[in-house]
Order: C-alpha cells, then sequence, then structure tokens
C-alpha cells in the first residue's frame, strides 16, 4: 500500500502550483485534503521551512526553501523523518533541474509538469523500494527534527488566513461571481428604454433650460436641479436593474421617491399626464429591479 499518497512542487511566495504527481484517488478524505493542501500552499510564507498539518488518517507534510516548498500527503502512520526526507530529496532534485529565474518567471500553474516524472520516481522508491542509500539523510534530518520539531498547522487557521490573504479580491468579485442575477425579461428591456428615454428627456429639458436660466432667470436654477437630478437617477436605475449589489431595496426607494418628488416640483414646466409618465416608467422599473432575484449559484467543483 502507499504511504505517500501525492507530492507537489509550489511557489512560495504565491502558492502557484508548479509540478505535482499525477494520482487519481478518488477517495473523499483524500480529494478533502488535496483541497486543504491548497489553501496552505497560499499562505507557507506565514509558517516555518517544515510544517505538519493532520487530517483524520492523512496528514499534509511541506518543506520550504529558497523559493519553493514541496509538500506531500501521506498516510498518518508514516514516520514524518520519512516524510521530510521525501521531500528534501525532492526540492534537491527540483532545485537541480530548474534555475531560481525560472521560478520567479512562471506565470502559469504547472509550468515544469515534466517534472513530474521525478516525483514519480522517487514516490515510488520511498513507497516501494529500498531507502538504504539515504540513510545518512534520514539521519542528518531526524537530528534537524529533534532540535528543530517541525509546525504543527492547523488546517482550519490556514483556510482562515487563505481566506483573508484572498478576502479582497473576494470582496470585490462577489457581485459578479456570486451573485448573478437572473436573465433580463421582456418587461425588463422594455424599462430599460423607457428609463434611458426619460434620462434623456430630463437632460434635454435641464440644459436648455440651464443656459436660459443663466443668462436671463437666475431663479430658475431649482428647475434645472430638478430636471438633471432625475436624469441621473433614471440611469442608476438602469444600473441597478442590470448589475447587483447590496441594499437594492433601499436604493429602489430613494431613487423612485426623488424621481417622483422632482416631478411634483416640475409642476408647471410639465403637465399631470407628463408627470404620470414619468413617475409610471419609475414604478416599472422599480417593480422590475425587485422582482429581479438573484440567480441560484452553481456548485464549487472545483478541487
Amino acid at each position: 500500500m502507499s504511504m505517500i499518497l501525492f507530492a507537489c512542487v509550489v511557489r512560495v511566495r504565491d502558492g502557484l502550483p508548479l509540478s505535482a504527481s499525477t494520482d487519481f484517488h478518488l477517495d473523499q478524505d483524500f480529494l478533502e485534503c488535496r483541497k486543504r493542501l491548497k489553501a496552505l500552499s497560499s499562505v507557507l510564507t506565514r509558517y516555518p521551512d517544515r510544517g505538519t498539518a493532520r487530517e483524520r488518517d492523512l496528514s499534509i507534510h511541506f518543506h520550504s526553501s529558497g523559493e519553493i516548498a514541496c509538500m506531500g500527503i501521506c498516510a498518518s502512520s508514516y514516520p514524518a523523518v520519512m516524510a521530510f526526507c521525501f521531500l528534501e530529496e525532492l526540492q534537491w532534485e527540483f532545485a537541480t533541474a530548474h534555475d531560481v529565474t525560472s521560478v520567479g518567471l512562471a506565470s502559469r500553474p504547472y509550468a515544469f509538469l515534466e517534472f513530474d516524472n521525478i516525483i514519480q520516481k522517487v514516490k515510488s522508491r520511498f513507497n516501494y523500494g529500498n531507502c538504504a542509500p539515504v540513510k545518512l539523510s534520514l539521519e542528518k534530518i531526524q537530528e534537524e527534527l529533534r532540535l528543530r520539531p517541525p509546525a504543527q498547522v492547523r488546517l482550519e487557521e490556514a483556510e482562515l488566513m487563505n481566506g483573508m490573504v484572498n478576502g479582497h479580491a473576494e470582496l470585490h468579485l462577489e457581485s459578479a461571481s456570486a451573485y448573478r442575477m437572473q436573465p433580463v425579461s421582456a418587461v425588463g428591456i422594455l424599462s430599460l428604454v423607457l428609463n434611458i428615454m426619460c434620462g434623456a428627456l430630463n437632460l434635454i429639458r435641464g440644459v436648455h433650460l440651464a443656459e436660459y436660466s443663466f443668462q436671463e432667470d437666475h431663479k430658475g436654477i431649482g428647475n434645472v436641479i430638478a430636471f438633471l437630478v432625475p436624469f441621473v437617477a433614471c440611469f442608476l436605475l438602469c444600473y441597478v436593474y442590470l448589475f447587483y449589489s447590496s441594499g437594492r431595496r433601499v436604493k429602489v426607494f430613494v431613487l423612485f421617491v426623488t424621481i417622483c418628488g422632482c416631478n411634483v416640483y416640475l409642476y408647471g414646466l410639465r403637465n399631470v399626464w407628463q408627470i404620470l409618465f414619468h413617475t409610471g416608467v419609475a414604478s416599472l422599473s422599480a417593480h422590475q429591479i425587485l422582482t429581479r432575484q438573484v440567480a441560484e449559484k452553481p456548485p464549487d467543483c472545483g478541487v
């Protein structure tokens, strides 16, 4: 039975996977351990050069040196000194085959996938072969582990730190990826067209009135503002309808009241039918926004 189930080489500063063994294990515990190894690889800079994390019947070991770190998933019964000896040899093999510059310039995951052949050979030797040639390495690492025991990593803390590292991006991407809206309906398209038309009418009337007010009647500035504010509100309603944002109900209420209030203020410059048309379009848009639901998020199947 294999004691070393998986091994990979990652870049320490950002957790970019450089190479990995092509192992096909469908065991649920192993797949969950792979996910947690991925989360841990992103925060290796926060840990010493050697560490171990326990996960039920499996253990994750890592050894970092310079720009790279070697990580492995082993059976919990596998001696830690053997696991770190394996990772040390793997690190030495990778450093021999690839220089620091090429590692630093790597921009895509698994840029050194061909190194998998070496990983498999070393892994096979430690799993099934005779480890006599590494006796000196075992003694050396055993002494190092006695003097500096590997850090005991709690995987929950590593996942939390990984979330904190990526939290800034996640918060900004939440509205785009986690909250996808339902498809735009035909009535929704109609409300968008009418909103754009109302906004354009408000802008045209506001600009013409501004030219007159600034030249002759300075008291008409309030009317100019009453035209331009609904112009902005109409396009904001379009945005809120098309894209998810938090506090949609409050935003829709404020924009709707603003449009209605400005149109009532403009009574005299607009007749009753014009006011009813603009408030009716705002009502239709508000209804479409509030009835357009968030689409169900597809399950995350990434490993």
